[in-house]
């Protein structure tokens, strides 16, 4: 099997590692589109347009059965059209796992970073509506502006991460949070940090591991059967930071065969 798998940058590869713990079998042909990175500053048109691009590409080239929009603000601006018009494709979505939140969540304070186009979005803002019905939670939210930008260069670790970091997490801290949704794929790669800055037991909440699960769920559906080892090529639209996939893979098994290379799209 083939799949298809796309983001503004190196943050789907947190995906993609989830995925790599799981599943076998397959053939992942990754996007890293960092020739239009960040997507949360760009129109939903933009980002529509791009993820067609990027979907066709994928078709055209690789031929692929399954797709992962393995970025929250493309899922949000895109999902429902890739859905109807590519029919005979598995296309699974990135969507901030609130509901895990509010099912764990202790004192009902939950923090949710994201974008501002995630936060905006109508999906996102359906499944707030929908899911706070079971809980009086308070939602703390919190658009992070430049930390893409941070974490593609390389500076998970920085002060000035850190300090932008503080910024918008000491508001959460004083209010009790106790769960926080990290609502972009980016965003796991500077959880150290989070912990650190919350300085309690904090709960983070992230994606891969349920796409990874949803992806699993759905090739079993349609006969797939994993066998081989599972393989991963990381294309780039611009420049990316090999240290970080590096970092990114560095307890995975297969890191040695992963292959890397660019692209125009």
């Amino acid at each position: 099997m083939k799949i298809g798998a796309f983001d503004s940058g190196l943050g789907g590869l947190t995906v993609v590692k989830a995925i790599n713990e799981v599943f076998k079998g397959a053939d992942i042909l990754y996007i890293a589109d960092t020739a239009y990175a960040p997507y949360g500053i760009k129109t939903h048109e933009e980002i529509l347009n791009r993820c067609i691009e990027l979907t066709d590409y994928l078709i055209k080239t690789h031929n692929i059965e399954a797709l992962i929009v393995a970025c929250n603000t493309a899922t949000s601006a895109a999902i429902k059209y890739l859905r109807l018009n590519y029919p005979s494709l598995i296309v699974i979505g990135t969507e901030p796992g609130i509901k895990p939140a509010i099912q764990i969540t202790k004192t009902l304070k939950v923090g949710v970073m994201a974008t501002n186009v995630t936060l905006r979005g109508e999906k996102y803002q359906a499944l707030v509506d929908e899911l706070s019905k079971d809980k009086e939670i308070t939602l703390f939210e919190q658009a992070c502006p430049g930390l893409v930008e941070q974490i593609e260069k390389g500076e998970i670790f920085s002060e000035t991460t850190k300090d932008m970091l503080r910024v918008w997490l000491t508001p959460m801290k004083e209010n009790k949070v106790d769960t926080i949704v990290l609502g972009c794929t980016h965003y796991p790669l500077v959880q150290e940090s989070i912990k650190e800055i919350m300085c309690e037991q904090i709960n983070l909440i992230e994606t891969g591991p349920a796409i990874a699960k949803r992806l699993n769920q759905l090739c079993k559906e349609k006969g797939h059967c994993k066998i081989d080892p599972l393989k991963i090529s990381i294309y780039y639209t611009g420049t990316i930071n090999e240290i970080m996939i590096k970092e990114i893979f560095k307890d995975s098994k297969n890191k040695d065969e992963i292959k890397v290379r660019k692209c125009e799209i």
